[in-house]
């Protein structure tokens, strides 16, 4: 729906931004109505879902000086969720007491996240919309999660760019991924994909997976900067998640966006398209 006449969009009509991959889409939309199965293809998600919905409250109570054992720790938070799948993440922040926006490239997803928040009796907010439309309509958040997403997008420079100008001056950002080298190879590809098959083959793309400092590089041109970082390990033999130092696999990094930069972001959005 167009935001402003209230109009229906078709999506499949609208120009596609070039971070869009057509067969993750198409991947992600057979699977769409398996996302709330905790022991279907996406329990890993649901295992990790645990462990960063308790490091995002953690760090931005943190930050914010804020209780994170309190009732509704994140109140007062908008907070938007890119590439919200189902809305397994999106409710917990809800949960939390954000102001929750989630958003997605596959409708499916959408549907199944609009229909599970309904039933679930939490207010959120769900687009089926690129990140890049978000940036051009000027829209900004206080919290921005980019989870398990980057490494899906064709087009990493523009993606990140988008998402970039999503933080409002002052506000967070935290991204997840994964590590490019040979031992994520072996254990995000080999062992997750095809020894202990916990994903379906074909999931992830070695390739695409962007190193931390690759990663940071698209930070620095909107005044965005790490706060933390930390790695997570995988236990084969209990399923379990846990935070680690080690980074050569699965990392997230916390970000903040400089206030200064607000007006060079502005700026480079006009000069450069939104991308």
């Amino acid at each position: 729906m167009d935001p402003q006449t209230g109009a229906n969009v078709n999506l499949s009509e609208a120009p596609k931004p070039s971070s869009i991959d057509p067969e993750e889409v198409a991947r992600y939309t057979a699977l769409a109505d398996r996302w709330w199965d905790e022991s279907g293809p996406f329990w890993p998600l649901h295992t990790l879902n645990r462990l960063r919905t308790d490091y995002i409250c953690q760090r931005l109570c943190a930050h914010l000086g804020r209780d994170p054992s309190a009732p509704r720790p994140l109140t007062g938070l908008r907070l938007l969720d890119i590439g919200c799948g189902g809305g397994i993440l999106s409710e917990s922040m809800a949960r939390l007491g954000a102001r929750v926006e989630g958003v997605d490239v596959t409708e499916r997803n959408i549907a199944v996240a609009r229909l599970h928040a309904a039933r679930s009796g939490l207010d959120i907010q769900y687009e089926a919309v690129p990140v890049e439309t978000l940036a051009a309509r000027g829209e900004q958040y206080d919290v921005v999660l980019n989870m398990e997403v980057v490494e899906h997008v064709a087009d990493l420079p523009g993606f990140m760019a988008a998402c970039n100008q999503l933080v409002s001056p002052g506000g967070y950002s935290f991204i997840a991924t994964i590590n490019r080298n040979p031992v994520s190879f072996i254990v995000a590809i080999l062992g997750a994909e095809y020894i202990l098959r916990w994903l379906p083959r074909g999931t992830h793309q070695w390739r695409r997976f962007p190193k931390p400092a690759e990663l940071e590089a698209l930070l620095v041109p909107d005044g965005l900067r790490v706060l933390e970082r930390t790695g997570v390990r995988v236990n084969p033999f209990n399923r379990g998640m846990y935070l680690t130092g080690y980074l050569g696999v699965n990392y997230m990094l916390m970000t903040t966006r400089t206030p200064a930069f607000a007006g060079v972001t502005e700026l480079r959005s006009r000069t450069c398209g939104g991308s």
